[in-house]
């Protein structure tokens, strides 16, 4: 599992002229089964998305794509982690340590 945490990098009239082509490129990923989770940041600052896969070359290609990172006006951070313990309602998503 994958937490992308975006960051602003240019004023948000600027973000916001990207928004619709942002929130489609959002919905593309919660269709394809990527996405589970998202929003953004109080303070309005970025935002957050949880994201699913085994791959973090592909989470890497999948966020390049984001027009906000196409355009200039976000940097993601991307933190892996195994989701070892979740709620009911995310068991599927619950993942076991890698054997060494």
């Amino acid at each position: 599992m994958f937490i992308l945490d975006l960051t602003y990098t240019a004023p948000l009239t600027r973000v916001d002229e990207l928004l619709g082509e942002h929130v489609a490129w959002l919905n593309e990923q919660y269709a394809a089964g990527v996405f589970i989770a998202s929003g953004r940041k109080e303070p309005r600052e970025g935002g957050v998305i949880l994201a699913v896969g085994d791959d973090r070359a592909a989470i890497e290609r999948i966020t390049a794509a984001d027009p906000f990172s196409v355009n200039g006006v976000c940097a993601y951070r991307i933190t892996e982690f195994y989701a070892t313990k979740t709620a009911p309602e995310l068991a599927a998503f619950q993942q076991e340590l890698p054997s060494k």
